[in-house]
């Protein structure tokens, strides 16, 4: 399995003093909750696979493989649009992120054999693929959360030393312009379940200036199944519909 070299965490703390101040605008943050989430459910769903139950083994391997489809947007979203953006003013400043994410094209591409061949394997050794399958999904996750460490510290802190506030909410813009409607949908079921309630919040309430209340509805109906009680109450009172859990959400006048 093709691995990334990574410093350790304090290591690539302590070599950048920025990651202490006032954090401002960090366009890593919020899809690096959602991979996170939506890498950690993947795991634990290879680990505990039944390989002889044949709708479980299905859906674990399709999560699997939107997952890695995922993870392989987001690789080329950060090329085109964040490495470009520190290339422009620091010649060679993402060289080494951009280097990883040679190595995880990589790892996708092996672990997509990998499931291939579990998927086409006769019952009897499903068991020692699955096991193959889940060590080296494992490891993929492993050096993709120290990766997104280094992003959201050493790479936000270059983008701010070179960027305005405003400079950086366009160049997101951007990149939300650059995504098909299915990946916006497939990153809100992983995003809003993991964010904390006043991000929702936010979120929520830069949606609602936004979009027409019927996609905002939509979105909500597509996220619910996948919040708490206790998250959907807070998220619902601050966009402004109905907590009836047995009806479909319904606009309500603000106050």
């Amino acid at each position: 399995m093709n691995t990334a070299t990574f410093q350790t965490a304090p290591a690539a703390a302590s070599s950048t003093p920025a990651v202490h101040a006032p954090e401002r605008y960090n366009l890593y943050l919020d899809i690096h909750k959602a991979l996170r989430s939506f890498m950690c459910d993947t795991l634990c769903r290879v680990g505990r696979l039944d390989v002889y139950d044949a709708d479980e083994f299905a859906a674990t391997l399709g999560q699997l493989d939107s997952l890695l489809t995922l993870c392989q947007s987001h690789i080329q979203h950060e090329n085109d649009f964040l490495h470009s953006a520190i290339e422009a003013r620091v010649p060679a400043g993402s060289a080494r992120t951009a280097g990883d994410h040679e190595d995880h094209f990589e790892s996708i591409a092996m672990l997509r054999a990998e499931a291939a061949a579990l998927a086409a394997a006769v019952p009897a050794e499903r068991g020692m693929r699955a096991l193959r399958l889940y060590r080296h999904l494992a490891l993929f996750v492993a050096e993709n959360f120290e990766h997104m460490q280094i992003e959201e510290t050493v790479n936000a802190s270059t983008l701010w030393a070179h960027y305005s506030d405003a400079e950086l909410h366009a160049i997101h813009e951007r990149i939300l312009a650059s995504i098909a409607p299915q990946e916006h949908l497939l990153v809100a079921r992983w995003l809003v379940p993991a964010l904390s309630p006043a991000e929702r919040a936010g979120m929520f309430g830069a949606m609602k200036t936004q979009m027409p209340p019927e996609a905002l509805l939509g979105v909500l109906m597509h996220v619910r199944p996948h919040l708490d009680a206790s998250g959907w109450t807070k998220l619902a009172r601050v966009v402004g519909v109905t907590l009836d859990p047995a009806a479909a959400p319904e606009p309500v006048p603000a106050p």
